[in-house]
């Protein structure tokens, strides 16, 4: 075991149809696209782990061009947040959709990192 290896979130992994990542000096975002589903959902896992693997992470996950999102990509968000308090870090959503905003009272989990509408100190879109 190399625990530098996966401490390190120095290099994210390649973007794909539905995930990519954004390190950042104060965070790190997980921007996701499209619609996550059973099917699409492990796309997200790779960033979501690599975005969680350091110590003490700060992970923003970017659902605003999120089209549909089911239990699938809820599962996924709740073991990132779990792997990131873990480490002493927090995991937070990011939507302005109201079908994401109305998921913690439907979907219990999302009452752990109800979402922000914008991404902290992000300018005008």
């Amino acid at each position: 075991m190399m625990p530098h290896a996966h401490d390190r979130a120095s290099e994210p992994p390649a973007a794909n149809p539905h995930a990519r990542t954004r390190a950042g000096s104060r965070f790190t975002v997980v921007e996701v696209a499209g619609e996550i589903d059973l099917a699409t959902a492990e796309f997200l896992v790779e960033h979501l782990d690599a975005a969680t693997a350091g110590p003490v992470p700060d992970v923003l996950v970017d659902l605003r061009q999120v089209e549909f999102f089911d239990c699938s990509g809820l599962r996924v968000l709740r073991r990132a947040e779990s792997r990131a308090r873990e480490r002493g870090g927090r995991l937070r959503i990011v939507s302005d959709a109201p079908g994401i905003r109305r998921l913690p009272s439907g979907a219990g989990p999302l009452e752990r990192f109800p979402p922000l509408p914008a991404i902290p100190g992000e300018g005008r879109n």
